[in-house]
């Protein structure tokens, strides 16, 4: 009797210290997985607070006038430098296409290099980047097609000085900017005869590209309806 007391005690001990050693495990991976979680929430608010800091810095740079406000990827040319005439404008782009070699839409470091090499004008490297850093406004080192425009609008506006790069650029494009808009106005009502003469070849270049598109379309017509006649000259 005593014996089967004794055995019946330590079967009641084992059993005890087993689920203790169940718990204990369980435990420990709700610690392990707790520790993880905690890990983790503070890996994303350490993330979180540095794109959050990295905000605020440059809003800041912006409220200061240290950096500029990103602009959208796409503006209208003819609206924003209104001082240019649409074939200046188109000649910039086939320009600024010329050199942007690697068709990403902007003419880095080594393109800008390459077209004051053909502008027979070279640079230095030091050169060079200070010609983009004087309108690269959201300060990525290259220039986007609205950057280059400003070379041409500073130009014209006469902001750039004698010895910049990019009043050479400027000058040696073979883009004449020197007579257009109202840059040389005397006074305001000169400025707005000049504003109102520029809206108005704005619309006349408008109609002669409308009128030369109709003219093709009526030369289409015409060699179509030639060539029905020629064959069903044939086929009779």
């Amino acid at each position: 009797m005593a014996s089967e007391e004794l055995a019946q005690k330590l079967q009641r001990r084992l059993q005890l210290e087993e689920s203790g050693a169940a718990a204990e495990g369980e435990a420990a991976a709700r610690g392990e997985e707790a520790a993880g979680d905690e890990a983790e929430r503070s890996c994303l608010t350490a993330s979180a607070g540095a794109e959050l800091s990295a905000k605020l810095c440059r809003r800041q740079d912006i409220n200061e006038g240290a950096a500029q406000p990103r602009r959208a990827a796409v503006f209208n040319p003819y609206t924003e430098f209104k001082e240019f005439s649409r074939r200046q404008i188109k000649d910039m782009e086939r320009m600024f296409r010329l050199y942007d070699s690697g068709r990403d839409g902007y003419i880095d470091l080594m393109e800008l290099k390459l077209m004051m090499e053909k502008l027979g004008a070279p640079q230095t490297h030091l050169g060079l980047k200070n010609m983009i850093k004087e309108v690269d406004e959201d300060f990525d080192g290259k220039l986007s097609f609205r950057e280059f425009l400003l070379i041409f609008h500073k130009a014209a506006a006469g902001e750039l000085e004698e010895d910049s790069g990019l009043l050479t650029l400027a000058k040696l494009s073979e883009i004449d900017v020197s007579i257009e808009g109202v840059k040389g106005a005397k006074n305001f009502f000169e400025a707005k005869v000049q504003a109102l003469s520029s809206a108005s070849k704005f619309e006349a270049e408008i109609k002669a590209e409308q009128d030369e598109r109709k003219r093709e379309e009526e030369e289409r017509k015409h060699r179509r309806a030639a060539f029905r006649e020629l064959k069903s000259a044939f086929t009779q």
